[in-house]
């Protein structure tokens, strides 16, 4: 008996879907889109841009013969369809869970993962050099890249272009884009032409026409070409990547599985670089997410039939909003203030001082470098830039960071979100490496809050000093504090006792304060909410170095390198010989899950606390 998805649930590999016949395509995409949304509602997940990749990610599936071919995801998020695809329809109950399949591609998760992805702007280098291995050992094995999502507005994508234009490697780059206005410029013209010149008939017509022009005089060849650029220009915006290298093909229908599988069953046959423009809609099919792509882009667990999304109980302020409160106090107080975001205006919570300052508020795109010096710029004539920015993907712009904005000591906040370990995203979207990256930098002041209204009062601190400051914060929810609307800047580099013990002295940075409260009402422990990582608070950590016989770092960072090193570092300048136990981030990357049994799962929450103070103590008897 035919189940709920009859085509869908008989597939379990691409090939299974290649034996399909073409006339079943359709049918298979409308059950794979029922999947997503049902199966999403349920796990939560990236919901919009995967069900604006379903058609593309069949036809690719289709026509090319993977794993053998390299299909090279960039946004990762819009892989589910792919995912489900390639064998993992049952684990996607368990997506982005611990011990579950990943939200993004992953090599080591499955064979037809070519390359992992996290980030943006990735997909046509790594594709690229796979076209170049494939080259240099004599196989006709293909690589495609699929770009979209704002991914083409990353530095790094145009980089690749460059290269790749200039080389004979056989790369197919298919861009997604599901910016709704260029929609006019699909249809049937449009896609008419794409299947004319994606045929063999057109491309060996062309090389023909570079020949019998090419031996007659140089006016008259030029003439030509400038004629045939001129008639695909008028129907086709591609004159861009044409200056590339590229042969360019669209835009077309990406929901039209004929014109995709037609189209790149023709560019498979071609040689050299080639590049397929499709338009989609984000949300297509799921009328709530088509209406709201951005509410729909990343979801919780949701009642597919209203869109209605599970709240939390009690949920407390989180740190985002947080920042984007002081954002807007800060811009009324300082017409100097610009914010800056590079592409997570939502994400950063900067949508209401987007609304409210508009002049002042900059969506640079998908690009992290330009972002920084972009402030650094801005910096130089005596505004104060704040930009907002994700710390993984701070870890982009670290060459801008020193040498455009510290080596200048140039006023920007770096107002550093999701800071530490953030769940179901996994190790491609953890903050783990900040302090250890940020504190080596000379000229840099960096604070890590221990609550929602410590944060508001480093940001401060942070605007009003002089020169490079950082605040990084965790995502989520903070501990539950009142705000002090007043803003008071912090003394600098100076920390506090929040707890008075005996022997044992946690020094806590930012979020470990809480779980260091708590284990140390287990331990009778002094506890030091350090709030400066640089500079570090070297009188308060030598009074505890020599009133207690164990000093314990906590920190949500990783441990080599980390606020803990720091300490280490001044006792070791100052000649001070004291236990030192190291609590931290391993030394490897934390897989997707619940932030908490992470946490746990790291020793850093209060029974881990516990746990590794006595076993060291034990060891040491």
């Amino acid at each position: 008996m035919p189940g709920k998805y009859p085509l869908l649930e008989a597939i379990n590999a691409p090939a299974e879907l290649r034996a399909l016949d073409r006339k079943q395509l359709p049918q298979l995409a409308d059950e794979l889109r029922s999947f997503l949304i049902e199966s999403v509602s349920k796990s939560g997940g990236h919901l919009a841009s995967n069900l604006g990749a379903v058609e593309l990610t069949v036809a690719l599936h289709y026509v090319f013969n993977t794993p053998d071919d390299r299909l090279v995801w960039d946004v990762g998020h819009q892989t589910y369809s792919h995912k489900i695809l390639t064998g993992r329809r049952e684990a996607m109950a368990n997506l982005r869970q611990l011990g579950g399949i990943a939200g993004f591609p992953k090599r080591a998760e499955s064979e037809y993962d070519a390359f992992g992805a996290g980030h943006s702007s990735t997909s046509i280098s790594a594709a690229l050099g796979m076209a170049v291995a494939a080259q240099a050992e004599g196989s006709d094995r293909r690589a495609v890249a699929i770009i979209g999502d704002g991914a083409m507005t990353g530095g790094m994508a145009f980089e690749a272009l460059n290269n790749a234009g200039a080389m004979d490697a056989n790369l197919l780059v298919v861009l997604n884009d599901n910016d709704m206005s260029i929609s006019a410029n699909v249809g049937a013209l449009n896609n008419y032409l794409a299947k004319l010149m994606s045929g063999r008939f057109y491309a060996a017509a062309r090389r023909a026409s570079e020949k019998v022009l090419g031996g007659v005089a140089p006016p008259i060849w030029e003439l030509a070409k400038r004629a045939e650029e001129h008639m695909k220009g008028m129907v086709i915006p591609g004159t861009l990547f044409e200056e590339f290298g590229f042969n360019y093909i669209g835009p077309i229908d990406g929901h039209d599985l004929d014109v995709l599988v037609t189209t790149l069953g023709n560019l498979k046959q071609l040689q050299g670089p080639q590049l397929l423009h499709i338009v989609t809609q984000k949300g297509k099919g799921y009328k709530l997410a088509e209406e709201d792509p951005c509410r729909y882009h990343g979801v919780a667990k949701f009642n597919p039939e209203d869109g209605v999304m599970d709240a939390k109980p009690g949920a407390k302020l989180t740190y985002t909003q947080v920042f984007g409160d002081w954002l807007c106090d800060m811009a009324a107080q300082d017409s100097r203030l610009v914010g800056i975001t590079p592409a997570m205006c939502e994400g950063s919570g900067m949508v209401r001082f987007a609304q409210e300052y508009p002049k002042r508020y900059f969506d640079v795109g998908i690009a992290e470098q330009h972002a920084l010096t972009f402030a650094a710029g801005i910096a130089c004539e005596g505004m104060k830039p704040v930009v907002a920015i994700y710390s993984t993907f701070l870890q982009r712009a670290y060459d801008q960071l020193i040498h455009d904005i510290a080596l200048q000591g140039l006023p920007i906040v770096l107002a550093i979100d999701r800071a530490g370990l953030v769940g179901a995203d996994g190790p491609t979207h953890a903050g783990s490496f900040d302090l250890s990256f940020l504190r080596c930098v000379p000229n840099m002041l960096v604070m890590a809050p221990s609550d929602e209204n410590e944060c508001r009062q480093m940001l401060y601190t942070a605007f009003m000093h002089n020169g490079p400051s950082a605040v990084r914060y965790p995502r989520g929810g903070g501990t539950g504090v009142a705000i002090q609307q007043e803003m008071q800047a912090l003394p600098m580099g100076k920390g506090e006792i929040r707890r008075e013990g005996e022997k044992i002295a946690i020094l806590a940075f930012g979020s470990m304060l809480a779980p260091a409260l708590a284990a140390a009402e287990e331990l009778n422990a002094t506890v030091a909410n350090m709030r400066f990582v640089k500079p570090l608070d070297e009188a308060l950590t030598l009074h505890l170095a020599q009133t207690h016989g164990l000093l314990v770092t906590v920190e949500e960072n990783a441990v080599m390198g980390g606020a803990g090193s720091a300490v280490l570092e001044f006792l070791v300048s100052q000649n001070v010989t004291v236990p030192v136990l190291q609590l931290g981030l391993p030394d490897r990357f934390v897989e997707h899950g619940d932030p908490a049994k992470l946490l746990a799962a790291c020793g850093l929450d209060q029974d881990g606390i516990v746990r590794a103070v006595r076993v060291r103590l034990c060891g040491s008897m």
